[in-house]
């Protein structure tokens, strides 16, 4: 391994600890001045912080990095809309018209809602 990698992973490190160490405070200090005077929860430690955080983001987002993976099927589509001819957009428009919206094919100018 050479100098630069080293560094590079270091410094990488350094930056996941310092944000590790900002998310438990900001949670820390949210849950501990919310909890309990909301429902009458318990103050938490750091530690707790971290893993509320944790439990907090598998049951929302998943582990993967983009949250809920807003942009994969997001490109994906676009990709096979731009691969499609103009009859299997009319096809795909009037096969889905009407469940993104309420909007159908027609109302959309011959594109799918």
């Amino acid at each position: 391994m050479n100098r630069h990698r080293i560094w590079r992973f270091l410094k990488i490190a350094a930056v996941a600890t310092l944000a590790l160490g900002a998310v438990g405070f900001v949670v820390m200090s949210l849950w501990n001045w919310l909890a309990p005077a909301a429902f009458g929860g318990h103050l938490i430690g750091f530690w707790q912080a971290i893993g509320l955080f944790v439990l907090a983001r598998l049951l929302v987002g998943g582990l993967r990095r983009g949250g809920l993976g807003r942009g994969h099927w997001r490109r994906r589509t676009a990709e096979r809309w731009a691969a499609m001819s103009d009859e299997e957009r009319e096809r795909f428009g009037h096969r889905f018209a009407g469940r993104c919206g309420g909007r159908g094919a027609d109302e959309a100018g011959g594109q799918p809602a």
